[in-house]
């Protein structure tokens, strides 16, 4: 490896020593009468967060209570992270590529081992339900989602990595870099005898690319049809083609039946006007996809029967829009600014 690359190894190892203070996973849950959330965060060695909340939440649908014990993992994560970060540091002070590629394949292992290991355990929380419980939905499971989004009754969870996941993620991602980079350079050298510089592959590059894109992966969540409820007005959406999404600085998302119902809540949230990162609206034109707000073509007409009475329809193209107002006796385009006053 060349001085950078271990120079990366080292760093990237000894950074993962700040997991065995910061949480690893999270968990997450908002409902229109949590709309702050609820959390859930795993640690190493124990857990945190609103266990109170969320036991007595789920005691109602025959979920098990949510304790230490249930993760026997707890007691051996430590181990396997000083394991981890043991083999970091022996692969940049050796220099070894064979030695490379076993802390390579003993991130990617990990990585998959614990999702697989979630997925089991959720499998199990989720399923294995008390068959006395107070409420039962037939044919309902409510296992959380293994990373990402998912609906569940009237409630939203997200999993995904907490602060000390996101640092052995980024020091996995580290070592595939520099593992691909010194394959390349070497075969580079044996065939050329000499390496030019310009044609190296820059691993913070990569890594920029790869943090960019984890920060904004949020993405709208599918407007589930007659279970979904209308965060300002409370009611069940029954039309998704008026479905509009918030998506917070924190990734925290909110739905709505129409576009009055969302105005109006921004309008009297303050707190809320100052988290907003993204606003989508569903394409009227297809139903099952979503239009960033401001990239939107409004069409406002009486004979367009929306939910709350908006009569307001968002469309990704302008063609979908013309084609739609053609069959309207009388429509007017409008623009995203005036869409937003619309209450």
């Amino acid at each position: 490896m060349k001085p950078i690359s271990r120079i990366l190894i080292a760093l990237s190892s000894l950074s993962m020593l700040a997991t065995f203070y910061l949480p690893l996973w999270q968990i997450q849950l908002w409902a229109p009468q949590y709309p702050e959330g609820l959390n859930m965060k795993i640690w190493h060695n124990h857990l945190s967060g609103a266990f109170d909340i969320i036991n007595g939440l789920n005691h109602y649908i025959g979920m098990r209570l949510i304790k230490e014990e249930m993760f026997p993992e707890l007691k051996y994560i430590g181990i396997l992270i000083g394991i981890y970060i043991a083999i970091g540091l022996f692969t940049a002070i050796t220099n070894k590529l064979s030695i490379l590629k076993i802390y390579t394949l003993t991130g990617i292992t990990y990585g998959v081992a614990a999702l697989y290991d979630f997925y089991r355990w959720g499998y199990d929380y989720g399923h294995n339900l008390d068959p006395h419980a107070a409420i039962q939905v037939p044919g309902m499971s409510y296992q959380p989602p293994v990373i990402g989004y998912k609906n569940l009754l009237n409630f939203t969870a997200y999993s995904g990595p907490d602060k000390g996941g996101w640092i052995i993620v980024i020091a996995s991602v580290v070592a595939f870099c520099v593992l691909v980079y010194t394959i390349w350079s070497n075969k580079k050298a044996i065939k050329n005898n000499s390496i030019s510089s310009k044609a190296g592959m820059s691993v913070a590059s990569l890594l920029s690319i790869f943090l960019f894109s984890a920060c904004n992966s949020a993405e709208p969540a599918p407007i589930r049809l007659g279970k979904d409820e209308c965060t300002n007005c409370k009611m069940i959406i029954t039309d998704p083609r008026f479905g509009a999404e918030i998506i917070t600085k924190t990734n925290k998302l909110f739905k709505f039946d129409d576009v009055n119902c969302l105005n109006n809540y921004i309008k009297n949230n303050e707190k809320i006007q100052s988290q907003i990162n993204h606003i989508y609206f569903v394409d009227y034109g297809i139903e099952s996809g979503f239009v960033l707000a401001n990239q939107a073509f409004y069409l406002q007409s009486e004979e367009i029967k929306s939910p709350m009475g908006s009569a307001v329809a968002a469309f990704s193209n302008q063609q979908q829009l013309t084609e739609t107002a053609s069959k309207l006796t009388q429509s007017q385009a409008i623009t995203w600014k005036e869409a937003s006053k619309v209450y």
